[in-house]
């Protein structure tokens, strides 16, 4: 998986938590012509860069002043990137309420992520039994965002201090994954990465320990489970060594 941009992610977060306060779906922004939702799911997860003028009606529908989305890329603050609210209305002799604490990034990220894990919940629980000829072809672009998520939550970590939030959130994609995973690995037609994914967790190894066992790279191991395309010779160690520990 390609290094994420951690100001992509940190602004595409930013939306992506914005989007859901103000109860605004893909689909209607889609629909009024804003943005695409493959665009914006891309954008959502740190994976690209709207063009400028995108970024313009997305800051609008958002209600946010023009040029937040690049201040938060830039690192400015997330806390001050909200639309002004009026100020509360003093009561009796009573002082005004303290101003909540921004969130942070760590907080928006956990929440961005919080959701998309949401969708993959739902779609999880849509797919077909794994006798299915249909479960691998329909559970693949699932684990395929988890595993996008599980990159962007990993990500955080490295860039802004790690809250209980983000843990709760890695560990739900880490969750669902290991469950797709190990589910994937009884149909008839499972991948390399699902069988050894299963062996591996069923041996209680760890990558490198996977690795060493098959005599490859423990880069090949990530590899392979991650769906990525291998050399044959390695592909044929990985298949040896399912066979010898399951």
């Amino acid at each position: 998986m390609s290094e994420l941009d951690p100001g992509l992610v940190r602004a595409g977060a930013a939306a992506a938590a914005r989007r859901r306060e103000l109860d605004i779906s893909q689909r209607s922004l889609a629909a009024d012509g804003i943005i695409n939702a493959g665009a914006l799911i891309a954008f959502e997860k740190g994976r690209s860069w709207p063009r400028e003028r995108t970024r313009a009606k997305l800051e609008e529908v958002l209600q946010w002043p023009a040029g937040t989305i690049a201040k938060i890329r830039d690192g400015a603050a997330l806390g001050m990137q909200a639309a002004p609210r009026p100020a509360p209305v003093p009561v009796g002799d009573a002082g005004p309420e303290p101003t909540p604490a921004p969130e942070g990034p760590a907080s928006l990220i956990a929440q961005a992520v919080a959701a998309a894990v949401d969708t993959c919940s739902l779609a999880i629980a849509a797919l077909p039994s794994p006798q299915d000829p249909e479960f691998i072809e329909r559970a693949a672009p699932i684990l395929a965002d988890l595993r996008q998520l599980e990159g962007i939550a990993v990500q955080a970590t490295r860039i802004t201090r790690i809250t209980p939030e983000l843990i709760k959130a890695m560990s739900a994609v880490r969750r669902y994954h290991d469950q797709l995973m190990t589910l994937g690995a009884t149909a008839p037609g499972a991948t390399l990465a699902q069988r050894l994914y299963a062996a591996r967790r069923r041996s209680n190894l760890s990558t490198s320990e996977t690795a060493q066992a098959a005599g490859v790279a423990e880069e090949m191991i990530v590899r392979a489970e991650a769906e990525e395309a291998l050399p044959a010779e390695i592909a044929a160690a990985i298949e040896a060594l399912i066979r010898q520990i399951n």
